[in-house]
């Protein structure tokens, strides 16, 4: 079964590797790319998908989204991690031929839902504020959507916490009121967050023989990625990179890769914990309880890393042999 997916992105050095991997996979149809903040600037990442839409020859549309959180002040790019335009130190050609779609994404996804109502699903990859002004701006969309996937949040699951603070993921602490909004939608969310993600793991030789098999993409991957494993060395002290936002991608493609979890999903919006996530996972009853009506959303807890991680290469090598 083909998955018709919108790929809401914050293009990024991961981010271009779930990109490809969504591209690449027969079981998955990339209908759009819609931008968002984060990694890069808006104009950067919105360059960045453009130019990948381009070089690749993708049929997806790009549609340019927030430049900004809904409330918060911007955090600004990840610049030491995803370098000054957000591909390291690949700088991706402004010269195009190709230009966005004139809608902001928050419309092409209304737009988009509507137009294919329950065959869509939304994977996002980045700070949360283009689906929250999609719901803001159509409500409705929510009964529409085939299900919302996000690469975001940590629950301390498997040790793993915040990685932009003491508890934020970073996707979450850029829009923590996007997040909220997004998770306490009546839509089905599933939470592919650091709980999961930073249990895979792509190694420097994993990269290295991505390079060597999978042609012109595995070569792209290997180019983008030096910034990035340079971070990981310096900052994190490992030889490699944590699989992040193709693990959304995976979800996508095969569920049974990840062990799930299930109840009503909150983000802190303000305060030391800002863009900390918080799950009510049993059916305890409480004097003082907010949660009960909100809707029950699915949250990452384990993950088959090395299945996840066969998948991806042997997804890119078919891929590149192709392109």
């Amino acid at each position: 079964m083909t998955n018709k997916i919108i790929l809401d992105t914050d293009p990024g050095i991961d981010d271009a590797m779930a990109i490809l991997f969504a591209e690449g996979h027969p079981a998955i149809e990339l209908k759009g790319i819609t931008t968002v903040y984060g990694n890069a600037t808006i104009e950067n990442g919105t360059n960045n998908a453009l130019f990948l839409k381009q070089k690749y020859g993708f049929s997806a549309d790009v549609a340019k989204g927030a430049d900004r959180p809904i409330v918060r002040d911007p955090v600004g790019p990840t610049v030491v991690v995803h370098g000054e335009t957000g591909f390291g130190d690949v700088h991706a050609s402004t010269d195009l031929t190709i230009t966005a779609d004139p809608r902001p994404a928050y419309q092409y996804i209304i737009d988009s839902v509507k137009a294919e109502p329950g065959e869509i699903t939304l994977v996002a990859v980045g700070p949360l504020t283009n689906l929250a002004l999609a719901l803001e701006a159509a409500p409705e969309i929510a009964g529409l959507v085939k299900e919302v996937v996000v690469m975001g949040g940590a629950f301390g699951m498997n040790d793993h916490r915040g990685n932009v603070t003491p508890y934020a993921e970073a996707n979450i602490h850029d829009d923590p009121h996007a997040a909220d909004k997004v998770f306490t939608a009546p839509w089905p969310v599933v939470i592919i967050g650091l709980d999961v993600t930073e249990e895979s793991f792509f190694s420097k030789d994993y990269l290295d023989q991505l390079r060597d098999d999978a042609g012109e993409v595995g070569q792209f991957i290997w180019d983008i990625s030096r910034y990035y494993l340079k971070f990981y060395s310096e900052k994190v002290g490992l030889e490699g990179c944590h699989v992040h936002d193709p693990s959304a991608i995976a979800y996508v493609i095969d569920p049974t890769l990840f062990t799930l979890r299930e109840g009503p999903v909150r983000v802190v919006t303000d305060g030391p914990a800002e863009g900390l996530t918080i799950q009510k996972f049993d059916d305890r009853k409480h004097q003082h309880d907010e949660w009960g009506t909100n809707p029950a959303q699915k949250v990452g807890v384990g993950v088959r890393d090395e299945a996840l991680l066969k998948l991806y290469r042997e997804t890119i090598i078919e891929y590149g042999h192709r392109s």
